[in-house]
């Protein structure tokens, strides 16, 4: 989200000239951000914040109908799920989320007031949110027929026109880049080509994690001082909490509404929570930590609003009014506070913790790595001296202009790609699509990255991730075209940190060896204790 979007500034195409799994809106957007404040990993985190309190408003303003405090409840809520699991990066997951939640907004108000102009904001909204994340498209028509399917008379036409123009970097980047490669990029290379090398098993393994990121993190965890079961045994709970709650809260408000008939507040908890449910999938496919709170952080927030509304209804019926009721309004939020502290400690308040910390200076900052006033933070000493190590060496031979591809040591995996390079040395060019490097589509035979290759100037390959292991396609090897081609093209002309780094230089016959044949491949290397602590 920082290099994607200069090259959009730069005239490339996404999915025509490099890879991106995603709609372009939010390659757009952030191009344009990045022009009036400067293209800078201050300015991407400031966006990613914007992004987040989008998200939290608009769950405060759909849980607003059961009081300022229920609301507030439900804002720290979606807060701790939110901000917790990424930090402050601008993905488009959010972005769309975000619009998402907005279109409903809009949606509920149409419906309440019959405002043709509501019904186009929202459809406005929901389009927009599909040219950031075309997945989404399930949730947003969901949420449009639950809101709409009664006024449909009224809503069908200026949710239509809203929705159209809402899609208008899609319609340009079609006509831009071809509907072939936007249906290959968008479509079929997250769907079918990646699907089996990120997937993992659902429900999560309850005696180990599953996830080569989290594995990571849990190698030296954050301090937690209470007690709790373990990260694996979190995320297998979290997994059925998640799945549960996005199914409760719309079916909870349908049988109220059958029951007691339709009222503002019943009906913003069905059109709500259908959105939630709709988004659903995201944490079945890839149930790591991330992804479960990225649907949570719809439908917790919401469930609260439900439990809030059960538990007041019942004392009023039982004729119990004044300060019982009023204390009873913070019901919801403190069940599902209590829930969160039962099921995903360690992914909500101990990461908020980590970060507070951090925030009020009672830990250290992560590593910086900074060149030219471009500035890059890593959590781990020995990757950011390597980095550190690199950057002269890579400065002195190379001219701007020149052609860099940056990957994994050995090419036939992978897994990962340690863009913020390209970030650093934002001269050179990136010489392969492939910026973003993912199983089963840059090491698949024929990708293309070999000849890639063969046309760079200069290679940076990483051992960062050479312990990345997770049970699905993304330990098997894949092709090794793509190792010849550093072996054939390329000679070694500095290592950093044991390995850590390889750089690589292009040179007449090639040095014979490539990124798999160095010795001493390095582990994916956790945070120190000392600092971790």
């Amino acid at each position: 989200m920082l290099v994607f979007p200069r090259l959009v500034q730069q005239g490339r195409v996404p999915n025509v000239d490099f890879l991106h799994l995603y709609g372009p809106g939010a390659l757009h957007v952030l191009a344009g951000w990045y022009r009036v404040f400067g293209y800078t990993l201050e300015a991407e985190r400031i966006f990613a914040l914007v992004q987040n309190l989008a998200i939290v408003f608009a769950l405060y303003a759909l849980t607003r109908p059961w009081g300022r405090i229920t609301a507030v409840g439900a804002g720290v809520i979606a807060a701790l799920l939110t901000m917790t699991p990424i930090g402050l990066a601008a993905l488009a997951w959010h972005g769309a989320v975000a619009l998402a939640l907005w279109a409903a907004v809009f949606a509920i108000r149409a419906r309440n007031t019959g405002n043709v102009w509501a019904w186009a904001v929202a459809g406005l909204l929901g389009g927009f949110a599909l040219s950031f994340r075309p997945d989404i498209v399930l949730a947003v028509s969901l949420t449009f027929l639950a809101a709409g399917w009664i006024h449909r008379s009224v809503a069908l036409r200026p949710v239509l026109i809203g929705a159209f123009v809402g899609l208008t970097p899609m319609w340009i980047h079609l006509v831009v880049a071809g509907p072939g490669p936007v249906i290959d990029g968008i479509v079929v290379d997250p769907v079918v080509r990646l699907r089996p090398g990120r997937e993992l098993p659902s429900p999560p393994s309850f005696g180990e994690l599953d996830g080569a990121l989290q594995a990571v993190a849990e190698a030296v965890p954050p301090y937690w001082p209470l007690p709790a079961p373990l990260a694996s045994q979190q995320l297998f709970l979290w997994f059925f909490a998640v799945i549960i709650i996005a199914i409760t809260v719309p079916a909870s408000a349908w049988w109220l509404r059958r029951r007691d008939g339709s009222n503002s507040q019943i009906d913003t908890l069905f059109i709500a929570g259908v959105l939630g449910l709709g988004i659903l999938p995201q944490a079945l496919q890839r149930p790591d930590s991330t992804h479960l709170a990225w649907v949570a952080m719809v439908s917790w927030p919401l469930f609260a609003a439900l439990i809030t509304h059960a538990v007041c209804r019942s004392l009023r019926n039982a004729e119990r009014t004044g300060p019982m009721v009023r204390v009873w309004v913070v019901s919801g939020t403190a069940v599902v506070l209590a829930l969160m502290l039962i099921v995903s400690p360690f992914y909500t308040y101990r990461y908020y913790l980590l970060h507070t910390r951090v925030s009020v200076g009672d830990l250290p900052l992560p590593f910086l790595v900074e060149r030219e006033g471009r500035k890059f933070w890593f959590g781990n000493p020995e990757v950011a001296n390597a980095l550190i190590a690199m950057i002269p060496d890579l400065e002195a031979r190379s001219e701007p202009g020149d052609r860099l591809i940056v990957g994994t040591a050995d090419l036939s995996r992978t897994v990962y790609s340690d863009v913020s390079i390209y970030f650093l040395f934002d001269e050179l060019d990136p010489a392969t699509y492939f910026i973003e490097m993912d199983p089963g589509l840059a090491d698949a035979e024929g990708s293309g990255l070999a000849e890639e290759i063969e046309q760079a100037d200069f290679v940076v390959l990483t051992n960062f991730w050479s312990g990345w292991l997770e049970p699905n396609t993304s330990v098997k090897r894949q092709s090794q075209e793509h190792n010849q081609a550093i072996a054939d093209n390329f000679c070694l002309v500095g290592q950093y940190e044991s390995n850590l780094i390889l750089l690589f230089e292009r040179c007449e016959g090639g040095g014979g060896i490539s990124g798999a044949d160095v010795d001493g491949l390095y582990p994916v290397v956790p945070v120190p204790e000392d600092l971790a602590k």
